[in-house]
């Protein structure tokens, strides 16, 4: 498929393909805040903002349409996705980003496919897109607003944070954590138990 460079155009795609007004408003939420880190950190724009659009456009799928469409892709699935196959969103929006929407860079691919449960090694595109994830304005926590703000300052002290912050969510909700955030977590230096200061 040909690749689309309008921007308007291929939002309208993306919104014919979610098929949802609540998915679409967050993904057009995700592409600014990617947009505004991006600035912020001296990346790409054009591309945090592309792979903000892209990165849901799984989200929507049942477990079991994202497990067959991963096994029939030959994308990695281990016990923890077939525990929890909703994680498979983000791989497989990367591969449907690509076949799709006719995406072929490859730093906005990795964005896409690490948004939602990080990974070991994340380059600062990733970083931008998983925390804009994680922090656009849709999203009601307390901690949220000063999270932002740190994201905007520091990118590596927000990954920290973000990440010490849902390790302790998840945790508190007695939910497993995905192999993929605990390399993350590691990379990222994260304690556990205790959440980053934030000043």
């Amino acid at each position: 498929m040909r690749p689309v460079n309008d921007y308007r155009a291929l939002a309208g795609r993306v919104r014919d393909h979610l098929g949802q007004s609540h998915r679409y408003a967050h993904v057009i939420r995700v592409a600014r805040c990617a947009e505004v880190l991006a600035m912020e950190h001296g990346l790409d724009a054009r591309k945090a903002r592309l792979a903000g659009l892209l990165h849901d456009l799984a989200r929507l799928y049942p477990g079991p349409r994202l497990l067959a469409e991963c096994e029939a892709r030959r994308l990695p699935v281990g016990a923890f996705e077939r525990e929890h196959p909703i994680v498979l969103h983000a791989p497989l929006g990367a591969a449907l980003a690509s076949e799709t929407f006719a995406v072929r860079d490859p730093e906005v691919l990795s964005a896409i496919a690490k948004h939602t449960v990080g990974a070991a090694e994340m380059s600062p595109l990733d970083c931008a897109l998983y925390l804009a994830d994680a922090l656009e304005p849709g999203r009601e926590y307390d901690e949220r607003a000063e999270l932002w703000a740190l994201a905007r300052r520091d990118l590596h002290g927000a990954m920290r944070a973000v990440i010490a912050n849902s390790l302790r969510y998840l945790e508190r909700k007695k939910i497993p954590v995905a192999p993929q955030t605990l390399a993350a977590a590691a990379t990222f230096k994260v304690d556990r138990g205790e959440v980053p200061s934030l000043t």
